[in-house]
């Protein structure tokens, strides 16, 4: 699909400057443009690179000025990186706005689902399930028993949604998502190996939630495994059995977070943090990357580390674990001195 530099502007309600005719069918990065390309420049750093790019559409700030020729057409817009953010969501609607049912297919005689639907090729829709309306469901996806989906919600290829799970609006799962699955519930037995423990509860997932690529999210043991309305969740996220995530907190990928912890509303959670079970963490919390938290968190605190503590003493400390070698060195010299004095 092509769009001109005049149906582009109209929609960022930017200004040309150069040709409002030239096309564009694909994006790039400014220092990779080629002929036919849209992109743009938001960071000085990248200056330079207007005036060697083939791209044939820029956008820019109002602000810039050109201080060599440029042969790209401009777009002047307030802000060229929220513009261009703007223009991705809607080259993604337009990529996404697939309808209707590939073949093959399974949707059960007893499953709902409402209008404005793509059912892509080697799904499975189990018995008594309801979809809303608007639901785009990519190939080789298996959508279990009893499982309620609302409307506007997308699952990439390869998304598995184990039964009684129920999800909102608006939400997205990329390829590989696994929800539902068993937590890992055993139970050690007189001969030395485990039990299995059922796991008959479900999984909650509420509106406008964006789960990454590959991303486990357990049922619970009973009751509810729950994540909250505007949670985002990376790649290769491991969320066990009961745990609860509140309102738009963001986890960064490869975190582990264990059984029937609670997190709060509003948190930033970076890569590689491990959570041990049973414990609460609080609102507005942010945890550095490959942090390890194994007690409860209050609200509004910021740590790193493991075990994690607070970031600013985090900082003062590593000050000092840096320079551990040199101060055991002058710690033995001391002794020494202190020796050789007595003596």
């Amino acid at each position: 699909m092509k769009f001109t530099a005049q149906q582009i502007a109209d929609l960022i309600e930017g200004d040309i400057v150069g040709n409002p005719d030239e096309e564009v069918s694909t994006l790039s990065k400014i220092e990779e443009g080629i002929k036919g390309s849209l992109t743009f420049l938001s960071n000085p750093k990248y200056n330079s690179f207007l005036y060697t790019t083939n791209a044939s559409i820029t956008i820019v700030n109002r602000s810039f000025v050109p201080e060599k020729e440029i042969t790209t057409t401009l777009i002047q817009v307030e802000d060229a990186y929220n513009a261009f953010s703007k223009l991705l969501g809607f080259y993604n609607e337009v990529k996404n706005t697939k309808t209707g049912r590939e073949e093959p297919y399974y949707f059960s005689k007893t499953a709902q689902i409402g209008s404005d639907e793509y059912i892509g090729a080697f799904s499975h829709v189990g018995e008594n399930v309801i979809i809303g309306n608007h639901v785009k469901i990519h190939p080789n996806v298996t959508i279990g028993d009893n499982v309620v989906i609302g409307d506007y919600c997308t699952l990439y290829p390869g998304v598995k949604i184990y039964s009684e799970t129920q999800i909102g609006n608006y939400c997205v799962f990329h390829a590989g998502v696994i929800i539902g699955s068993d937590g890992f519930g055993f139970a050690p037995n007189n001969s030395g190996s485990f039990d299995k423990i059922p796991q008959i509860g479900n999984v909650i997932i509420e509106d406008h939630v964006d789960v990454g690529a590959g991303t486990t999210i357990d049922r619970a043991t009973m009751g509810s495994t729950i994540i909250r309305k505007g949670v985002k969740l990376d790649n290769q996220i491991q969320i066990a059995h009961n745990v609860e995530i509140g309102n738009n907190t963001v986890i960064a990928a490869q975190t582990g977070v264990a059984g029937s912890t609670k997190i709060g509303s509003n948190c930033m959670i970076g890569g590689q943090v491990g959570v041990v079970g049973h414990i609460t963490i609080g609102n507005n919390v942010k945890v550095q990357a490959q942090s390890g938290i194994t007690k409860s968190v209050p609200d509004n605190e910021v740590i790193q580390g493991t075990p994690a503590f607070s970031y600013n003493d985090f900082n003062k400390s590593y000050i000092y674990f840096r320079k551990l070698p040199q101060l055991v060195t002058k710690v033995n010299n001391l002794e020494k001195e202190l020796k050789t004095q007595k003596k």
